[in-house]
């Protein structure tokens, strides 16, 4: 089956969208297949990058440069690499931001996918309101490029391989090999086994 972009028309519009056609019926085959996708992505130049009207992903530095945070006029945050020591919320305080943390260790045998519906209804929430979201972790290419990967899926009913393809073009993302397993079981479930 071919895609069409489901990109919103206005953003983004000049690039061409290529056809890219995947099996992701054979996990361990499509693994390597989608990393081939992935590492075609831009380089990343910066702390933070939008790659969905309103959506950025990003690294811990981006989380914590708060002049830059108010600039970007950023209402909610996703922090997929909370932890004691690196997920405080009350620094935010009086910014008007919504914060949201998630313990995610960035390990294959981590299983993201129990995160993946509450993100995607945060980010949901945030952008249909009009806010401005950041996800971020430590790097930001494997722990937030899954849980937003997974929104594109659940809530803009992207499949996978267009998600990738979305995202890559804005900022490099390699989510890890067990991340990119979920991903395709989430795949197979939304959208049926061969499309």
């Amino acid at each position: 089956m071919s895609y069409t972009s489901k990109l919103p028309a206005s953003w983004n519009d000049e690039r061409p969208h290529r056809k890219v056609e995947i099996d992701l019926s054979s996990p361990g085959l499509a693994v390597f297949e989608l990393e081939k996708l992935l590492f075609t992505g831009k380089a990343i130049v910066s702390h933070a990058d939008e790659v969905w009207p309103r959506l950025y992903i990003g690294d811990q530095q981006s989380a914590e440069i708060l002049a830059d945070l108010s600039q970007r006029r950023f209402t909610h945050i996703l922090n997929a690499a909370h932890s004691k020591r690196n997920g405080q919320p009350e620094m935010y305080e009086g910014m008007n931001i919504t914060y949201m943390g998630i313990e995610a260790r960035d390990s294959w045998d981590y299983d993201m996918s129990v995160n993946f519906h509450a993100a995607a209804d945060f980010i949901h929430r945030a952008l249909s309101r009009g806010g401005k979201v950041l996800v971020h972790c430590h790097v930001g290419v494997s722990r937030s490029a899954t849980l937003v990967l997974a929104y594109l899926m659940l809530r803009e009913n992207l499949p996978l391989v267009e998600a990738i393809c979305a995202v890559k073009n804005n900022r490099g993302v390699i989510p890890n090999r067990g991340f990119l397993r979920q991903l395709i079981k989430l795949d197979g479930q939304l959208f049926g086994k061969h499309h």
